[in-house]
């Protein structure tokens, strides 16, 4: 469900006006507006939500996927109880099942459905109770930084100093804010397919090898193993367009203007006052505020603003989502596919296969063997299918594509595309008893119930630079020259940055967005 094009007609003057109308700016406007502030929010497209929504993509199918972001970690319930939201997610029974053929027949390793069965997986795969004990040690250590971290999120910024102080493990400070995680994980783990599942979390939409010195990797791997302070990653039920309605609701409920079908074209602003030109299908308007919150990349707030763009962004993921008429039989034998696709189903990522797949997109090849991992929202929340379809044992699959950075499809998108997502999909066929395609439910024009987005669709339909879905490098969740106190402060005092691109920004978060919110707030108390 998405919400449906505004009629509000904007008035003159806000408190704040909010540019775009995705997750984050909805966290802002909510909170200002129960703050008690005048709010308007401009979203260019005929619905709020950004890249959090859910969709029915397949012809006449009632099927209502998380059509781009479609898992939840790092939103903290401070925001759902602060804001009253009707939102809740469900722990997945699986943490993950990565398939694999070792000495000629199909196995895996399950992560999940209880401690007992999680060491009996890595033991029957790897043969001895070594790398389960070493899993165990390094997951504790990301959890200890995890409950140490995560807390800050919505809290002002703290200086790296003191950070490092409240971690309080100079051991666990090293091995992931000062060396790249790959030292880590190799110290850890000797088997490679256990280290390729534990580097998996530092290349989500990051083209990184395990050893990059700028330690980017370790940025993304941070983000990953903080969410709620436990790192779990949960299913929004009614899928990810449930939380952004649940915003925009709030945001309405406390008195927020949200104009959709109104882009924002100019911000002109003295720290003081600023004046947001926008556009819309009756003409062009001009809204004055006190402050201008953005809730787009920091690309576009140069553009809105006159300044100089900040370093070019590239995203590296493929997103395909797929609606099946029963989910495909495995060829380990141990393996139950609602079990299996529960959680996060690893596709050649291998240690090895990742650092090959890195090399060779670095080389400005498409990987032999594409790395990708696959999960089943409606294993876990049956509520995204149409009573008829559940009833008919249907599931949804989606699928997300690492090592494949935007400038592989430069020279024709749609060719390449294609030509990934079929070898991406004839990866998975290697670990199933039948193709997955006879498995592909169809529409009712009769095509296969698929689609898939590659870094350039994503910067075309939502623009995001590059087709980044963090809207730049992640940061570090400390302080660092020019950040400000809380992470969303630009040269002029009265805009601020309250999208992924914000420092403690990229996810499912809302975090920028109460920071922004809170960094008016403050301005107005001191």
């Amino acid at each position: 469900m998405t919400t449906p094009p505004s009629t509000s007609r904007p008035s003159r003057s806000y408190d704040a006006v909010i540019v775009g109308g995705g997750h984050n700016g909805l966290v802002a406007a909510a909170y200002l507006a129960r703050a008690g502030r005048s709010v308007l929010v401009l979203e260019r497209l005929d619905h709020t939500g950004g890249a959090a929504v859910s969709t029915r993509p397949f012809t006449g199918v009632d099927a209502r996927l998380s059509r781009y972001s479609y898992l939840v970690s790092l939103l903290p319930r401070k925001i759902v109880r602060d804001l009253g939201l009707d939102f809740r997610v469900r722990a997945r029974t699986v943490s993950s099942y990565t398939p694999v053929e070792r000495g000629g027949r199909p196995t895996g390793l399950l992560v999940g459905g209880g401690e007992r069965r999680t060491r009996e997986s890595f033991a029957r795969l790897t043969g001895s109770d070594r790398e389960y004990a070493a899993w165990q040690r390094f997951y504790a250590m990301t959890g200890h930084v995890a409950q140490r971290v995560f807390p800050t999120l919505t809290e002002p910024l703290p200086t790296r100093d003191e950070l490092r102080r409240r971690v309080d493990d100079e051991a666990a400070w090293r091995a992931l804010f000062e060396e790249p995680v790959g030292a880590a994980i190799e110290e850890h783990f000797a088997d490679d397919l256990v280290r390729g599942v534990a580097l998996t979390d530092a290349l989500i939409g990051t083209f990184a090898d395990a050893h990059d010195p700028s330690l980017v990797q370790n940025r993304c791997f941070l983000y990953h193993v903080i969410g709620g302070g436990t790192g779990a990653w949960d299913v929004p039920v009614g899928g990810m367009g449930a939380l952004t309605d649940a915003l925009a609701g709030a945001a309405r409920a406390a008195g927020a203007v949200l104009a959709t079908g109104h882009e924002a074209v100019r911000i002109e602003a003295d720290g003081r006052t600023a004046e947001v030109t926008h556009r819309s299908a009756d003409g062009e308007h001009v809204s004055a505020a006190r402050h201008v919150l953005v809730n787009a990349s920091p690309h576009e707030l140069a553009a809105l603003t006159g300044e100089a763009p900040p370093p070019p962004a590239e995203g590296a993921q493929l997103k395909v989502n797929m609606l099946l008429t029963r989910l495909p039989r495995l060829r380990d034998p141990e393996a139950d596919p609602r079990e299996a696709f529960a959680g996060t189903f690893h596709i050649a990522e291998g240690y090895g296969q990742l650092a090959a797949a890195h090399t060779r997109a670095a080389a400005g090849e498409l990987p032999d063997a594409p790395p990708s991992e696959i999960y089943c929202h409606s294993l876990t929340d049956p509520t995204v299918l149409g009573p008829d379809l559940a009833a008919k044992g249907m599931h949804t699959l989606t699928l997300f594509g690492l090592h494949t950075p935007a400038r592989l499809f430069a020279r024709d998108n749609d060719a390449v595309r294609d030509e990934l997502l079929k070898s991406t999909l004839a990866q998975l066929d290697t670990h199933l008893a039948e193709p997955l395609a006879d498995c592909l439910a169809t529409d009712t024009d009769g095509r296969p119930c698929i689609e898939a987005r590659s870094p350039l669709d994503l910067e075309r339909d939502l623009r995001l630079p590059g087709g980044n879905i963090f809207h730049r490098e992640l940061s570090w969740p400390h302080a660092q020259e020019g950040t400000g106190h809380w992470g969303v402060e630009t040269g002029v005092a009265n805009v601020l940055l309250c999208g992924a691109g914000a420092v403690r920004g990229g996810g499912v978060s809302g975090v920028p967005g109460h920071n922004a919110a809170m960094a008016v707030l403050d301005g107005a108390r001191s």
